[in-house]
């Protein structure tokens, strides 16, 4: 009977041992906030493909009289746009920078630019 006992609170603590180990290994869901570059308008978020906006950023950063002539390499995937590239000053960065934030369709910005030595 010692034995009957013995092997029955065993499998008990086995079975809640595992339990406890299962409940362990989930994954914590995590609540990730996204800034968006440009607040979404009233009639919701701004849906532009990624070649669009490629397309509004390179146009803008040409249109800038302080950025025009520099050579700024804009790569877009799923609303996240990289710049890349080489200024001549911080403030030619800050106005690439935000001219690309303004961008319909941007969601963040992924800022590579370089001051030139």
């Amino acid at each position: 009977m010692k034995n009957s006992y013995s092997a029955t609170l065993l499998s008990s603590c086995t079975i809640a041992v595992v339990l406890a180990l299962g409940a362990c290994s989930k994954t914590p869901e995590v609540n990730s906030v996204t800034v968006p570059a440009m607040p979404p308008t009233a009639a919701g978020p701004v849906n532009v493909s990624d070649i669009d906006v490629t397309e509004h950023v390179k146009t803008a950063l040409q249109n800038n009289d302080a950025l025009k002539g520099f050579d700024i390499t804009v790569v877009t995937l799923k609303g996240d746009v990289r710049l890349m590239g080489q200024l001549d000053s911080q403030a030619q960065i800050d106005e690439a920078i935000r001219i690309a934030r303004s961008s319909d369709g941007a969601h963040s910005i992924h800022d590579e630019l370089t001051l030139k030595k």
